[in-house]
């Protein structure tokens, strides 16, 4: 058995969840990070830091605590705009979560821009999140949606793509990384192509911030939705970048406090960017979390984590097809060197819940269903499948164990079926 090299520089004890024992006597072992990742200490502290020292409302007061936590806010807007290669801190709007963030493109832009018989084009890999939103565009708009497919590799067809790209597409809205497939779409090629044909770009970034470095400039694309609770960051915050020239056309999508220049009995002017787009009291201990967050993986250095998880990964890979009868969907490591690290799978006759809750008795979290993603379960032919998914934090001896417990309880299952 080969020994995993390139073991980034954390401590475990910086996350005190995975230290916990729950109803099992071992520390558990958490397998969901596509789901959402684990806090480390420091996030936490810097949340508690807020609300015991400076908890006040952001850009509205002229005392100490106001300036400080405006300071503290705007910061993390910078550090955002850092990390993602943003032209400017205008650029950064915080939402809720990654999902409110390409509702706002859908109703700002879309709504706005997209006219009838204009086509939005999708993947069949993506999630609900980046579905729902432009069927509520399309139905209102009278637009068309298109989806690509996959090969038999689990990856984007390219050549599908091609073909669905017309005059008439006027949105390509995809996922970085599957978190089902765990393929990496070659967004900066996609990207080149759609310009081609004078189409907008929204990538869906969830699953790959965290995981590999972000330029959005390099990348040509003209939006970016981000999570931040899959950053490591607190749940409730998310953030959408996109061109400056783009969000200073597009109306706002909330309206209230915080966004207008002046409010009359009749009529209302807008705030300039980004506080347009961010009506009433935001997030803010969510968003200094975050930054704390991103300075905790900045630290650690994401070339750092995308060598270690792709050496996981690989190890991940090799266990599972030892196993006999289970079937892995999504591109191998060696197929899409570039791809998530996780591992989602099924095996005839014996349902992913039941995988899922029994591994779960044993102390092990993975996730099992359709992983929002029914459109693609639906093109598989498959009801649900289990996943596994990992992060830096993820070590050797977790993922044997895993293995271990996996193949107890799939024996349990046959001998009981």
């Amino acid at each position: 058995m080969r020994t995993i090299q390139n073991l980034p520089k954390i401590n475990q004890k910086d996350f005190p969840l995975l230290e916990n024992n729950f109803k099992n006597e071992n520390k558990i072992i958490y397998l969901d990070h596509a789901a959402t990742t684990q806090k480390p200490i420091q996030v936490l502290a810097k949340i508690d830091e807020y609300y015991k020292n400076f908890n006040a409302n952001v850009h509205r007061g002229a005392h100490q605590l106001s300036a400080k936590a405006t300071e503290e806010f705007e910061n993390a807007r910078s550090l955002i705009g850092k990390y993602v290669n943003a032209n400017s801190t205008k650029e950064i709007i915080f939402t809720r979560n990654a999902t409110e963030a390409i509702n706002l493109v859908a109703r700002s832009w879309g709504e706005f821009t997209l006219k009838e018989n204009d086509e939005i084009l999708l993947s069949i890999m993506e999630h609900h999140s980046n579905i729902v939103p432009w069927q509520m565009v399309a139905a209102k708009n009278k637009c068309k949606l298109k989806f690509v497919g996959i090969d038999q590799d689990g990856r984007l067809d390219f050549d599908d793509l091609k073909l669905k790209l017309t005059k008439k597409t006027k949105l390509v809205s995809l996922l970085h990384i599957s978190n089902t497939l765990g393929c990496c779409n070659p967004i900066k090629e996609i990207t080149k192509l759609a310009k081609q044909y004078g189409a907008f770009v929204l990538l869906d970034a969830c699953q790959s911030l965290a995981h590999q470095k972000m330029d959005v400039l390099d990348l040509g694309i003209d939006f970016l939705a981000g999570s931040g609770h899959k950053l490591c960051g607190p749940t409730g915050i998310g953030f959408l970048w996109s061109r400056e020239e783009i969000l200073e056309k597009i109306p706002p999508f909330f309206g209230g406090g915080e966004m207008i220049q002046d409010v009359y009995q009749e009529t209302s002017t807008w705030a300039e960017l980004p506080h347009k787009f961010e009506a009433g009291t935001p997030a803010i201990a969510e968003a200094i979390g975050l930054a704390e967050a991103i300075k905790y993986i900045n630290n650690i250095g994401l070339d750092n984590i995308k060598e270690y998880e792709k050496e996981i990964t690989e190890y991940l890979f090799e266990q599972l097809s030892q196993i006999e009868g289970i079937e892995i969907i999504g591109p191998s490591p060696k197929i899409d060197p570039n791809r998530a690290s996780l591992a989602t799978f099924y095996i005839k006759g014996i349902h992913s819940n039941d995988i899922a809750e029994i591994l779960d008795s044993k102390g092990v979290c993975i996730r099992s269903g359709h992983h929002c993603c029914q459109p693609l379960h639906r093109h598989l032919r498959i009801n649900s499948t289990a996943r596994v998914s990992m992060n830096f934090t993820t070590n050797q001896e977790e993922i044997n164990t895993f293995i271990e417990k996996l193949k107890e309880t799939i024996s349990f299952l046959n001998i009981n079926s």
